[in-house]
C-alpha cells in the first residue's frame, strides 16, 4: 500500500486538531474521575456506578459507526468543531443536577448526559486519528512514530485528566469543576472556528453510508481483537480497582475520603500517564524501524498473550490472600503498572495496524468501523466490571480480564500478510 506524502501546509491543521484533541481528553478523563468519586461517596452501589457510564460507550459504537462517514461527506473539521461543541452541552448540562432527585432519576439523567459526552468524544477523535493516515510520512516507520504518538499523548494527557478531576472534586466540588470546564472548552473552540488553519479533507458529497463496513479480513480480525482487549482494560479499570482502593485507603470520615480521592485519582492519573508513554514508545519498543509490516503483525498474538498472564497471576493473588493487605496492595499497583505497559504496546501495535491495513480514501470509514469496535469493548468491559465486582469482587473482575485477553489473541492470530510479494526468480 502506498500513501500520497501529506503537503506541508496541512501540518498546521493537524497541529490544530491534535491540540483541541488534548484539551478535550482532559476534562474527558477529570468527568469521569469526577462522576465516579463523587457518585461513590454519594452511596452508589458499583453495578449503579457502571450504569453511568453504559451508554458513554453505547453512543460510541453508534457515533464511530457513523462518524466515518460523517468526516467522508462533511470534512474533519466538522467532527471536531461538532464533538467540542456537544462536550461542553454535556458539562452544563451537568450542572443542572438536583440532589433532591430520586436515584433512578439521578442515574437515568447522568447516563444520558454521558451518552452525549460520548459522541461528542468520538467525534473529536475521529478528526484527530483520521488526519495521522493522510499527513504522516508514507516511509520507514512514519506511520507507526506518528500513531504511537498521537495516540499515547492523549492518554498521558487523559491521565492528567484522572488526577485533575480528582483535585477539582476535593478543592472545589462538583459543580464549579465542570462549569470550569465547560468555560474553558468553550474558549478553545471559539479560538479554533476563527484561526483554524486549512488543509484538512473538506469531505465529498458521494459518500455513501453503506461504506463503513468494511470488506477487509484484516480489518474485521484486528477489530474483533480490539473488542477483547479493551474489554480487558475496563472490566477492571472503570469500577473495580476504583472501588476496590477506596475500601483499602478510606475510613470512612470525610477527610479520609478526600486522601482516598487523591490516592485513587493519583493512580489512576500515573497509570495512565505512564501508559501514554509507553504507547508512544511503542516503535522503538517493537524495532518498527528495521521489521516487515509481516513481522509487526506477527507481534499483535505475541504481546496479547503476554499481557493475558498479568491479570491472571493477580487473579491468583487475591485467591490466596485473606483480604486487603500492605503486601497485596503493592502487588496489585505493581501488577496493574505492568499491564499497563503491556498493554500500551498491544494497543499501539493495533492503532497501527488499523491505518497500514486501510487505505486513503477510505480511512475515516475504516477508523470508525474500528473504533466502533473499541466502544463496544469499553462497553462490555463496564458493564462486566459492576457486575463482576459486585458477584465476586477485584478477583472475578481480573479472571475475567485474563480470558478476555485470550479471546484477543485468538483474534489477533488470525490477521494476514497481504504485502505484494516480489516475483519469484
Amino acid at each position: 500500500m502506498t500513501q500520497t506524502p501529506a503537503p506541508a501546509q496541512g501540518l498546521p491543521a493537524y497541529f490544530a486538531v491534535t491540540s483541541a484533541y488534548w484539551a478535550f481528553m482532559l476534562t474527558d478523563g477529570a468527568l469521569r474521575m469526577l462522576i465516579l468519586l463523587d457518585f461513590h461517596a454519594m452511596g452508589f452501589s458499583p453495578v449503579q456506578l457502571a450504569y453511568l457510564f453504559v451508554l458513554y460507550e453505547i453512543a460510541g459504537m453508534a457515533t464511530n459507526l457513523s462518524a466515518g462517514w460523517i468526516a467522508a461527506r462533511f470534512g474533519l473539521a466538522s467532527t471536531l468543531y461538532a464533538g467540542l461543541s456537544l462536550q461542553i452541552v454535556a458539562l452544563l448540562a451537568l450542572t443542572q443536577l438536583d440532589p433532591n432527585w430520586q436515584i433512578a432519576t439521578t442515574v437515568v439523567f447522568v447516563m444520558l448526559v454521558q451518552g452525549l459526552s460520548g459522541v461528542a468524544k468520538d467525534l473529536a477523535k475521529m478528526s484527530s486519528k483520521s488526519a495521522v493516515k493522510l499527513l504522516a510520512p508514507s516511509t520507514g516507520d512514519g506511520l507507526f512514530r506518528w500513531v504511537a504518538v498521537l495516540t499515547g499523548s492523549k492518554n498521558a494527557i487523559k491521565g492528567m485528566g484522572f488526577l485533575l478531576g480528582a483535585g477539582l472534586l476535593a478543592s472545589f466540588g462538583f459543580m464549579t469543576a465542570v462549569l470550569g470546564m465547560a468555560l474553558i472548552l468553550g474558549l478553545i473552540l471559539i479560538s479554533l472556528i476563527i484561526a483554524m488553519p486549512p488543509g484538512l479533507p473538506t469531505g465529498r458529497k458521494g459518500a455513501k453510508f453503506s461504506e463503513v463496513f468494511s470488506k477487509s479480513r484484516n480489518v474485521n480480525w484486528l477489530s474483533a481483537a480490539r473488542v477483547f482487549l479493551f474489554g480487558a482494560r475496563d472490566i477492571w479499570f472503570v469500577v473495580g480497582i476504583p472501588i476496590y482502593f477506596y475500601a483499602v485507603f478510606s475510613d470512612g470520615t470525610e477527610e479520609g475520603n478526600r486522601a482516598a480521592f487523591f490516592l485513587i485519582g493519583s493512580f489512576m492519573a500515573i497509570w495512565t500517564i505512564l501508559y501514554g508513554i509507553v504507547q508512544a514508545s511503542a516503535p522503538r519498543i517493537l524495532k518498527a524501524a528495521s521489521r516487515s509490516e509481516a513481522q509487526l503483525i506477527g507481534s499483535a498474538r505475541t504481546w496479547a498473550l503476554l499481557l493475558m498472564a498479568v491479570p491472571a497471576v493477580l487473579a491468583l493473588a487475591l485467591l490466596i490472600s485473606d483480604g486487603p493487605a500492605p503486601w497485596l496492595t503493592l502487588t496489585l499497583i505493581a501488577g496493574l503498572l505492568g499491564f499497563g505497559a503491556i498493554f500500551a504496546v498491544n494497543s499501539a501495535l493495533h492503532s497501527y495496524l488499523i491505518l497500514a491495513f486501510t487505505k486513503a480514501e477510505r480511512v475515516t470509514m475504516d477508523v470508525g468501523f474500528y473504533y466502533m469496535a473499541n466502544a463496544a469493548g469499553r462497553l462490555v468491559g463496564t458493564v462486566l466490571s459492576g457486575l463482576t465486582y459486585q458477584l465476586g469482587g477485584l478477583t472475578a473482575c481480573l479472571g475475567t480480564a485474563a480470558t478476555m485477553v485470550a479471546l484477543s489473541a485468538l483474534a489477533a492470530g488470525q490477521l494476514q500478510d497481504k504485502t505484494p510479494k516480489g516475483p519469484v526468480i
